[in-house]
């Protein structure tokens, strides 16, 4: 249908009537707005970007800044948190489809990040129809059939958290003044813009979580929108408070400084493990030292992991903010009890040692493995709502311990193997509007899948890329390994359409020369 729209934009994609109760004029003006005032400064930090990976392949090293000392030591802390986001500790998440929202809500979690970003596939459909599941949840009309089963919300309900998609990523279907907006932008708009009066009139408050940010300076960008749009709609300043992922080795040298910028609207850091598994291997994809072992063996106990972990609790409760534990991909299976028994004693692991590392909480990926992370942050918390007291004076972290990266071996056969299923599992699950996938008793998101496909692109060309049993991997390798895994694949997803061109995208980022920075920029260019 037709809809009026702000002087200068363009929608190049089908608007419903449903969809149209989204983008109306009001809302899409202040997507206008906001891109008008602040693509310009996002176009330069993307550059910054790609600047710092030249410096690092150049002989550059990673180092805590100079220049933001004074903030590093000062005795600054965030503004007070609000009563809502003070208990935290079990978060559930997952992508913003209805049935999922739902389950979440219900879940029995502290809170529910629903995502616009790695665990959803951003079709236009996705973003707009989750706009819509999660307009319905915030006012309790969100309830559906299917299959003959009726699902609503409970009366007690999760927490809410959204995190729009990162910086790097456009919305291709939207278009200002001849440019796509910020995928980032539109999601937090299009989200504020409806909610953030109804969230507050019901007690809340408009609470995200902000991706794949790489500096300080893109955690100010977001401040200053949040400055603007609360400005713009007369709600008081401080209202938004955001969560950063800490799922960057760069970010990790500058957690005092990203809470710092977004002091009056920071509700803490999360430690974002697999991207910023990732973000090692591609910082250091081209430094002949490095090369990490099979993905399995990369845990939140290797040395770099643990100088990870430990640092971003001592940042945050040192600024009185909440520090958050990462995703345990791990699920549960209905129909294997051996696997089923694995992934609680390997969640009922992870989550401990997160609750004695001080800890305030940590995430799952399904509602079945709520009460068994919640009970072993109640171990420790019992029933305070969480540890901010718990400073770790006794922590010291220096650059060389985030710069550890150990184990380089194991690399196996059925290491790379894994790779290349899961990363052409995902993709084809991806293609076909699926951006969270259970695959081998694990959750996959894009982050996993960015992991398996920038481990063999990196494998291939280190010399330390050798298999255990001496064989290097190559090009060649690769490529005999993703037609048998391909097979493979097809046969679990029953034939699905897009499991071919998965393959081919699979093969392509993992073997040609350049490295493409993120799998999902051309992923996306394929709806």
């Amino acid at each position: 249908m037709a809809i009026s729209l702000p002087i200068g934009m363009q929608i190049n994609a089908p608007v419903t009537v449903d969809f149209a109760g989204i983008l109306t004029f009001d809302a899409l003006s202040l997507v206008a707005d906001l891109h008008r005032e602040f693509a310009p400064r996002r176009t330069e930090l993307l550059r910054s970007r790609i600047e710092r990976v030249k410096a690092l392949d150049n002989g550059g090293r990673l180092d805590f800044l100079p220049e933001t000392k004074n903030i590093r030591e000062g005795a600054w802390k965030v503004a007070p948190i609000p009563s809502a986001l003070q208990c935290r500790r079990v978060e559930i998440t997952g992508p913003v489809e209805r049935k999922m929202i739902i389950n979440a809500l219900n879940s029995g979690a502290d809170a529910y990040m629903s995502d616009f970003e790695d665990s959803n596939a951003p079709s236009w459909h996705n973003q707009i129809q989750g706009q819509i599941n999660l307009y319905d949840a915030i006012r309790r009309q969100v309830d559906f059939e299917t299959n003959g089963k009726t699902y609503r919300l409970n009366d007690q309900t999760a927490t809410l958290l959204v995190r729009p998609r990162g910086w790097h990523l456009d919305e291709k279907h939207v278009l200002v003044d001849g440019e796509r907006v910020s995928g980032g932008l539109f999601d937090f708009a299009l989200y504020f813009f409806h909610n953030a009066k109804e969230l507050l009139a019901r007690g809340a408050g408009p609470y995200f979580y902000l991706p794949k940010m790489e500096s300080h300076l893109e955690a100010r960008l977001w401040n200053d929108v949040f400055v603007y749009t609360q400005k713009r709609l007369g709600i008081a300043q401080g209202t938004i408070k955001a969560t950063v992922l800490i799922e960057t080795i760069t970010a990790a040298f500058e957690m005092d400084e990203i809470l710092y910028e977004l002091r009056e609207h920071s509700a803490g850091l999360n430690a974002g493990r697999w991207d910023y598994i990732f973000s090692c291997i591609k910082k250091f994809k081209n430094n002949p030292d490095f090369c990490l072992a099979d993905r399995s063996q990369v845990t939140m106990t290797a040395p770099f992991m643990r100088a990870y972990a430990l640092l971003l609790v001592k940042t945050c409760h040192k600024r009185g903010a909440p520090a958050m534990g990462g995703m345990s991909a791990l699920i549960p299976s209905k129909t294997d009890v051996d696997a089923n028994e694995r992934a609680f004693a390997g969640i009922r692991n992870d989550k401990l040692r997160d609750a004695n590392d001080g800890y305030d909480g940590g995430w799952v990926a399904h509602p079945g493995l709520v009460d068994v992370a919640m009970a072993e942050f109640v171990k420790v918390l019992g029933d305070k709502p969480n540890q901010f007291e718990k400073q770790r004076d006794d922590v010291t972290v220096k650059a060389a311990d985030l710069l550890n990266f150990q184990p380089e071996a194991p690399i196996t056969e059925a290491g790379l193997r894994n790779n290349i299923n899961v990363g052409i599992h995902y993709l084809a699950a991806w293609l076909d509007g699926n951006g969270c996938v259970p695959i081998h008793n694990l959750m996959e998101d894009a982050a996993t899948a960015e992991i398996s496909r920038s481990q063999v692109w990196q494998w291939i060309r280190s010399d330390k890329g050798v298999l255990d049993d001496g064989r290097k991997v190559t090009v060649e390798l690769v490529h005999q390994m993703v037609a048998e895994e391909t097979s493979k694949v097809s046969s679990a997803l029953q034939g699905l359409a897009t499991v071919t061109r998965a393959a081919e995208i699979f093969s392509d980022m993992s073997t040609r020369e350049d490295f493409v920075e993120f799998l999902t920029l051309p992923l996306y260019e394929e709806f």
